[in-house]
C-alpha cells in the first residue's frame, strides 16, 4: 500500500491557498527552487500534474483540486485532534461548552462558577442552535452541550443526559400598586404576557396547563432568548413567563416582584456529554456525576 508524504502535501496546500509559488517559499521560508522539488515528487507520487502555470500565475488542474479539498480535510482533523486531546495535557485544560441559544445565561454562569476563576482552565463557550450543538458534540467539537432539554435518542450517537437542575416557574412583573395577588390563570386573560417561543418545552407546558383551565392568554411578545426575554420583563410592565433564575438580580433588587409561582411547571437543565474513551475530567468536574 503507497504512503503518501505528508511533508510535500503540506508544501502544495501552502502553494495553492498563497496561489504563488514565490509568495509560498516566503512563507515556508525555503527557496522557490527546493519548494518547487518538493512539488514534484508529490505529482510524480499522485501521477498527476496539480498546477498548470498560465502567465506569470499558477491554476490548480482538475487534480490539483482535488487534491486541495483532501489537503484542506487532512489539516483540518489534525487541528482538531490537537484540541480534542488537549484536554488531556498536564498544566492548563480545556473545556468546549456549547450552549443553547434558549438558555439562561444565569444559569450557564451558575453551572460554569467552580471553573471560571481557575486560572489552569481555559472555557470555549459557544453559542448555537440545539441541533447544530449536537453535531459538534457528535464531531469531538465540543466537550459538552448546555440545554432546557435532553438530546434525544440517537442509534447513531451515544449522548447521555444529565439532569444538572430544576428551577420553579413564576409569572413575574413590577411590583403593582394594588398588592393583591394575581389570579392564575384567570388574570391573564386580560393582562398581556410575555412568553418564551412556541417549540420551547416550558411554552408548550404552559400553553398545555392554561388550556386546560380553559384560558386564552392575551400574548404581548414570544421571545427564544431568555436573555432577551429578562429585558422584556425589566422594560415592557408586562407580566412574564421566566423560570426565576433567568431574572434573580431583578428580584433581589425589587425591581421585578413574582406575581405568581406555578407550582406544576418546572424548568429543566441539561449538561449533554458522549461516551468517550478520552472523556474531558473537567465535564465530570461539573456534572458531579448525576446522570439521569
Amino acid at each position: 500500500m503507497p504512503h503518501l508524504n505528508y511533508h510535500h502535501l503540506r508544501y502544495f496546500w501552502i502553494i495553492a491557498t498563497e496561489g504563488s509559488m514565490s509568495r509560498a517559499a516566503q512563507r515556508l521560508n525555503v527557496s522557490p527552487s527546493s519548494l518547487s522539488v518538493q512539488l514534484k515528487a508529490l505529482e510524480e507520487q499522485l501521477g498527476q500534474q496539480l498546477f498548470e502555470r498560465v502567465g506569470r500565475s499558477l491554476q490548480l488542474t482538475e487534480a490539483g483540486r482535488i487534491a486541495l479539498d483532501y489537503a484542506g480535510s487532512v489539516f483540518k482533523s489534525g487541528h482538531e485532534l490537537i484540541e480534542t486531546l488537549s484536554g488531556l495535557r498536564p498544566g492548563r485544560q480545556l473545556l468546549r461548552v456549547g450552549a443553547s441559544a434558549t438558555l439562561s445565561r444565569n444559569f450557564q454562569i451558575a453551572f460554569l462558577r467552580p471553573l471560571i476563576s481557575r486560572i489552569d482552565v481555559e472555557l470555549i463557550i459557544h453559542t448555537g442552535l440545539f441541533d447544530d450543538l449536537l453535531e459538534s458534540l457528535d464531531a469531538h467539537k465540543l466537550d459538552v452541550v448546555l440545554a432546557n432539554h435532553p438530546a434525544p435518542p440517537d442509534a447513531r450517537s451515544s449522548f447521555e443526559n444529565t439532569l444538572i437542575d430544576e428551577q420553579r416557574v413564576s409569572i413575574v412583573g413590577r411590583k403593582p400598586p394594588n398588592p393583591a395577588r394575581l389570579r392564575f390563570p384567570q388574570d391573564l386573560a386580560h393582562l398581556p404576557l410575555v412568553l418564551p417561543g412556541r417549540g420551547n418545552a416550558l411554552r408548550s407546558a404552559f400553553d398545555a396547563l392554561v388550556g386546560r383551565r380553559g384560558i386564552r392568554p392575551i400574548i404581548a411578545a414570544e421571545v427564544d432568548d431568555m436573555a432577551m426575554l429578562r429585558l422584556m420583563a425589566r422594560e415592557s410592565g408586562h407580566l412574564a413567563l421566566v423560570p426565576s433564575i433567568v431574572v434573580i438580580d431583578e428580584l433581589r433588587s425589587g425591581l421585578l416582584v413574582e406575581r405568581a409561582r406555578l407550582n406544576e411547571l418546572a424548568e429543566q437543565f441539561y449538561a449533554i456529554s458522549q461516551q468517550r474513551r478520552y472523556p474531558n475530567p473537567l465535564v465530570s468536574e461539573l456534572t458531579g456525576r448525576r446522570k439521569k
